[in-house]
C-alpha cells in the first residue's frame, strides 16, 4: 500500500512524499488518517527553521521524541479511522475513530495505547491538542472569582483559552491580538473586550490579576509583565524557538512581586497530580468539546498535495487564517 507523508526539508520548505504503508506488526494497528492540523505557533516555527538542532519536539510522545533536524516530519494533530489490526490487537479495535499526536500523513501504525479513541466529528477533534494546551493554562492559573484576565495571543490556543476562561465569573476578560478578526472572534467566545497590542497598556493600567502570553511573540512576554498589578502572575504558554527573549527587568518589576510561571501541556504540574493525571484531564477535554460551538476556529482547508499553499497561507496572511487542515481524499 502506497501513501502519503509531509517532511520539512528546510526553511519554508514543505516536500509530499510517497511512503510504503506497513502492515500493522502483532501490537499495533494501522490508522487512514481522515484530518491533521497545522499548529499556526509551534509548527511555523519548525517550519520557519526557527528551532534548536538537536532538541526534541517532545519526549513524552513516541512520534516526536526525534531530534529536530531536516529533513524531518512533523506534526500532531491526526483524526483517522483504524483499518487493519495486529494479531494481538483486540478486533473491536477495527474502525474505531481516533486521534492521535502524530506528524501529517496519509497512514500511520502505531500501538494503540498511544491513541485516544473519540465519537467528536472529525473537525472537532482537530482541537484536542490546544484544548488540552489551553486546559492547563488554566488549571495552573487557578483563576479567582471576580479575577481581572487579560490574554495575550489569540491564535487557536489562544481563542481556546478564552473560551475556557469565558465560563469563570471573572471580573473581566480582555485578550489581545494584532489581528482584527481574531479580535472579534474572540469576543464572540466571551472576551469582554479585545485590543491591539499598541492598545493593551492604556488599556490594562498594570492592573491584572492573570495574565497569559500565548503568542508566540518574545516581546509580548514583557507587556504581560507590565499589565499585571502587584503580586499578580503571569502564564507563558508561548515557545519562542530560537528567538531571544529580551526583558525590562527594572525596579517596577521587582517591587511588583509579579510571578512569572511556565505552563506546558507534556506534564501535569506537581501541585495537581494529588488528583490529577493526563487521563483525567483529556476527559475533560473531550467533555468539553462535545459541547463547545468553535464556529469560526477552522477557517481553511487543503488537500495534503497543496500543503505547501497551506504554510504559505499561515505565514504570510494570518489576518486571513486562523485554524488550518490537512485532508487526504
Amino acid at each position: 500500500m502506497t501513501g502519503r507523508a509531509l517532511y520539512f526539508t528546510d526553511p519554508y520548505t514543505v516536500d509530499i512524499r510517497e511512503t510504503s504503508v506497513p502492515d500493522p506488526g502483532p501490537e499495533e494497528v494501522r490508522v487512514r488518517v481522515e484530518r491533521s492540523g497545522i499548529s499556526p505557533g509551534t509548527e511555523l516555527r519548525v517550519y520557519r527553521g526557527e528551532f534548536t538542532p538537536g532538541t526534541t519536539a517532545d519526549e513524552t510522545i513516541a512520534a516526536l521524541d526525534e531530534p529536530f533536524s531536516y529533513p524531518l516530519q512533523y506534526g500532531y494533530t491526526a483524526v483517522g479511522e483504524v483499518t487493519a489490526v495486529g494479531d494481538d490487537v483486540a478486533e473491536e479495535w477495527l474502525g474505531r475513530q481516533v486521534f492521535a499526536f502524530q506528524p501529517h500523513a496519509s497512514h500511520f501504525v502505531a500501538d494503540p495505547e498511544t491513541l485516544i479513541p473519540t465519537e467528536l466529528p472529525p473537525e472537532q477533534a482537530l482541537f484536542i491538542p490546544n484544548t488540552e494546551a489551553a486546559t492547563n493554562f488554566v488549571m495552573d492559573a487557578r483563576p479567582r472569582i471576580g479575577a481581572r484576565v487579560v490574554v495575550f495571543g489569540q491564535g487557536p490556543v489562544g481563542l481556546l483559552t478564552t473560551k475556557l476562561l469565558a465560563e469563570f465569573p471573572l471580573a473581566e476578560l480582555v485578550t489581545v491580538d494584532r489581528y482584527e478578526n481574531r479580535r472579534r472572534l474572540s469576543e464572540s467566545f466571551g472576551a469582554d473586550r479585545s485590543v491591539a497590542p499598541g492598545e493593551a497598556a492604556e488599556a490594562l493600567r498594570a492592573d491584572a490579576d492573570i495574565a497569559f502570553e500565548l503568542s508566540g511573540n518574545p516581546d509580548a512576554l514583557d507587556s504581560a509583565i507590565d499589565v499585571t498589578g502587584f503580586a499578580g502572575q503571569v502564564i507563558v504558554g508561548s515557545w519562542y524557538g530560537s528567538e531571544e527573549v529580551t526583558l525590562t527587568l527594572d525596579e517596577a518589576y521587582h517591587r511588583s512581586h509579579v510571578r512569572v510561571r511556565s505552563s506546558q501541556v507534556s506534564r501535569i504540574d506537581p501541585d495537581h497530580t494529588d488528583r490529577w493525571d493526563k487521563d483525567r484531564r483529556m476527559d475533560v477535554v473531550r467533555s468539553w468539546l462535545a459541547d463547545a460551538d468553535l464556529d469560526g476556529l477552522l477557517t481553511h482547508r487543503f488537500d495534503i498535495a497543496d500543503a505547501a499553499d497551506a504554510y504559505c497561507l499561515l505565514e504570510e496572511r494570518q489576518d486571513e487564517a486562523i485554524q488550518v487542515a490537512l485532508t487526504y481524499g
